[in-house]
């Protein structure tokens, strides 16, 4: 449900501003280990409620662990910060990420991380993976009994189909879906058109494509917008996103206090109708 045109309402009750931080980045390279610059890292956390910050997206497999701890080095007690984290993948290694969605396994990892985080309830647990090893119904029921042993109050999913989300939902109500999706990565469209006709939040990790829109089809559009609003292509690629639909809730991650504040401003770029449409049409060519 939206709230306004820079606010959403997670499952009709818990507000957040719609660009939000996602903190895979400020673990080590290949997500694996202490971040580079600890400090810098730490530092970039707290910038968050400054800037009017409430949504930050983890999982326990990043680091692993590491993100969750620094978020609670830098931000406990939260003061109104939604923190929303995930399970179930494994690591076994920089870059390496392997689902394990067995029921206990997941258990066990939701009550690691709301100690990790220093909450008495999860307010956003996401299944990171559907395994497909374990039946789908096994780990939509495992989700319905945290939520009813109160250890996370909504749940979502992550990389789904909307054939997922439907059968997730006869377990329990699907309040956020997190699934790669940026200009130039559309193929999870119907899972978005979904979610905006059902009220569900629509995550796209990967937001901005690694950087790598300059070097795609895009780049030349993209470039003249910014150009019109004395931006960053960065920033008109999540203005964009803002735009797409209302339930739409960018992460972008960064480990410096300076690219965070450069993503943060994409929240108050209003493009005309012209320029989404012709951001749009070059994202589908």
């Amino acid at each position: 449900m939206a709230d306004g045109n820079n606010t959403f309402l997670i499952d009709g009750t818990t507000p957040v501003q719609r660009l939000g931080f996602g903190a895979m980045r400020i673990t080590g390279p290949g997500i694996w280990g202490e971040p580079e610059d600890r400090a810098e890292a730490i530092r970039t956390l707290r910038r968050l409620p400054d800037l009017g910050v409430n949504f930050i997206d983890t999982a326990d497999s990043y680091g692993p662990n590491v993100s969750e701890e620094l978020i609670r080095t830098a931000l406990h007690p939260y003061g109104g910060i939604l923190v929303a984290t995930k399970a179930g993948l494994v690591r076994t290694g920089p870059d390496h990420w392997v689902p394990l969605g067995r029921p206990e396994y997941l258990i066990q990892q939701a009550h690691t991380s709301l100690r990790r985080l220093g909450v008495e309830q999860i307010g956003l647990w996401q299944l990171h993976r559907i395994d497909p090893r374990v039946p789908a119904d096994e780990q939509f029921g495992t989700v319905r009994q945290l939520i009813d042993d109160g250890i996370i109050r909504h749940a979502g999913l992550s990389e789904v189909t909307v054939a997922d989300i439907e059968a997730a939902s006869r377990h329990f109500k699907v309040a956020t879906v997190q699934n790669c999706y940026n200009l130039a990565d559309r193929a999870s469209e119907d899972v978005l058109d979904y979610c905006t006709q059902h009220g569900i939040g629509f995550i796209p990790w990967y937001p901005l494509a690694g950087g790598d829109l300059l070097q795609s089809a895009l780049s030349s559009t993209l470039a003249k917008v910014a150009a019109s609003h004395d931006a960053t292509v960065a920033q008109i690629a999540l203005a964009w996103l803002l735009k797409r639909s209302p339930v739409m809730l960018p992460i972008p991650g960064t480990s410096k206090v300076k690219h965070l504040e450069q993503n943060v401003a994409a929240a108050r770029i209003c493009l005309t109708e012209q320029e989404f449409a012709e951001l749009d049409a070059s994202g589908r060519t």
